[in-house]
């Protein structure tokens, strides 16, 4: 009867536990780039009766992972927004300890200095004005601004290359040709599961999971830019709403469980009277 009280214990655990990850996947059904993740169960430790025979001693959560499915990607028309379409993640950095994280979220805004960064300061990572890998900074007068020319305008291809749209100051001379100030790179990973959710939709242990180093959208199995968009949480409300149920249903299970165990506890103390 104790080993049956026990087992149900586990049993609500294991729910509860499944439920606390369902109703965060809920929680951020618009959260953008955000990862829906799912519980794993594994059977715990079973007691040997005898040589033959067996009795488990309930369910324990073998892990927490996370789906990295696409998301859809709606266009926002605004000049900083970006969404990846396919693999990979954008790495930003914390200028201030210098770690660097992986992001689906490309929501991105430019700081007083120019720089491209997170809603909380990240800078965005890739190629600078002179092809170095560092901080991406978005400007319409760049050091290598063509003499006689000012910045009009900028875009961002697929490729991930920012360009700048270029007027002539001369009088009577053709606009100059766009140039590139910067890239925008992707980062891919051989175990993206072994990222690590750390809050602000941002994963660290970046080493952990395999980088194959920051490239060009669109190549090496990395997904393409999609500018002025942003990719939505890849939560199936439906998916998750019937796994709440069935979670619900297992919690009542097992509490069912100690209750009946409680029953016929209390009968073998009522033998006594």
């Amino acid at each position: 009867m104790l080993r049956s009280l026990n087992t149900a214990v586990s049993g609500l655990q294991y729910q509860q536990n499944r439920l606390d990850v369902i109703g965060n996947n809920i929680a951020n059904v618009n959260t953008t780039g955000f990862r829906a993740a799912t519980t794993h169960a594994a059977d715990s430790f079973s007691s040997m009766l005898n040589s033959r025979a067996q009795i488990g001693s309930g369910v324990s959560t073998a892990g927490v992972s996370n789906s990295f499915t696409q998301g859809v990607i709606a266009g926002t028309g605004q000049p900083y927004d970006m969404a990846i379409q396919g693999n990979g993640f954008f790495v930003v950095k914390d200028t201030v300890t210098g770690e660097s994280f992986a992001t689906r979220a490309g929501d991105f805004r430019l700081d007083t200095s120019g720089f491209l960064v997170t809603q909380d300061g990240f800078r965005v990572q890739g190629l600078d004005s002179a092809g170095a890998p560092g901080d991406i900074k978005v400007t319409l007068d760049p050091a290598n601004l063509p003499a006689g020319s000012a910045g009009v305008s900028w875009q961002i291809a697929n490729d991930g290359k920012v360009m700048l749209t270029l007027r002539s100051t001369t009088a009577g001379t053709p606009a100059p040709a766009p140039i590139q100030i910067g890239q925008i790179q992707v980062q891919n990973f051989s175990d993206p599961g072994a990222l690590t959710k750390v809050g602000s939709n941002r994963f660290s242990n970046l080493d952990g999971a395999g980088p194959s180093g920051l490239g060009t959208p669109g190549s090496g199995g990395r997904g393409d830019i999609k500018w002025q968009a942003l990719e939505q949480a890849n939560v199936d409300l439906a998916s998750q709403f019937t796994d709440l149920i069935v979670t619900q249903r297992g919690y009542q299970a097992n509490a069912k469980i100690i209750t009946t165990s409680d029953e016929i506890l209390q009968e073998l103390i009522n033998l006594k009277r």
